[in-house]
């Protein structure tokens, strides 16, 4: 069985619950963006973009790097690898019961 740290796995499904955060992960997985051009779809200031990079960065589904002025972000995929896996572990418990329990239901007049 895997071994999962639950503080990570919170701090990724966090980062995960808002839907800004995760349009800023799927842009991307496009390329490395400037902290200016991860911002500009989103009808927000930059500093509440900010916040919402700083809590990918908690999780560590991104990381910065700073040359000269600009701030680089990429993401990190491990962290999703290890939620994905706990999602897939999830998964194999839960589906055979659930078969198993819509059968006894369907049998049922």
């Amino acid at each position: 069985m895997v071994e999962y740290k639950s503080s990570d796995l919170d701090r990724t499904f966090t980062a995960l619950s808002h839907e800004v955060r995760r349009s800023m992960l799927a842009r991307l997985q496009q390329s490395e963006l400037r902290v200016t051009e991860l911002a500009e779809p989103f009808d927000m200031s930059l500093n509440a973009v900010s916040k919402h990079i700083r809590l990918l960065e908690a999780a560590n589904l991104v990381t910065r790097r700073v040359e000269g002025r600009d701030h680089w972000i990429s993401v990190n995929p491990e962290p999703m690898a290890q939620a994905s896996a706990w999602i897939e572990a999830q998964a194999k418990f839960w589906s055979p019961r659930l078969h198993k329990l819509a059968k006894l239901v369907e049998r049922k007049p």
